[in-house]
């Protein structure tokens, strides 16, 4: 479990295209080695998501035409994708011990799924690492 002791290492947001960016990935990388990875997205994200969805539905034939978004991961929404924000979110979500809840960790098990909400949600770490090579920009605190 993540609370109490443990503390990020590091932290890898993903750059957009600001200002325009209305979501970004995150990994951490906590003391012990383990990583984890989010998905943080601001209002205009939903919108653009539910815009999506509207366009598909005008598209399709008996469909009836709505606007809606179905989220099918974790998402975390902040009102600001600027490193303090996100960095501030990550504090409070292991201060207030529900961390694991919105976060998932990268593990090398081949069969990573997601399992009970006491022991968090996994992916495997090929994802982490395409999403590190191909996808995030390091900022803030490398060595």
């Amino acid at each position: 479990m993540v609370s109490g002791l443990q503390f990020p290492k590091h932290i890898w947001i993903e750059l957009g295209d600001a200002p325009e960016a209305d979501s970004c990935d995150v990994i951490i990388e906590m003391e012990d080695g383990m990583m984890y990875t989010a998905l943080f997205v601001t209002m205009p994200y939903l919108r653009r998501q539910m815009d999506l969805t509207f366009e598909m539905s005008r598209q399709m034939l008996d469909t009836p035409v709505v606007r809606y978004v179905a989220l099918d991961a974790p998402h975390i929404l902040v009102d600001s994708l600027d490193r303090e924000t996100l960095e501030d979110v990550i504090d409070n979500l292991l201060a207030q011990d529900v961390f694991e809840g919105f976060f998932t960790q990268v593990t090398d098990e081949v069969d990573a799924r997601t399992t009970s909400v006491s022991v968090g949600k996994r992916a495997t770490t090929e994802i982490a690492a395409v999403v590190l090579s191909d996808v995030l920009v390091i900022t803030g605190d490398q060595e």
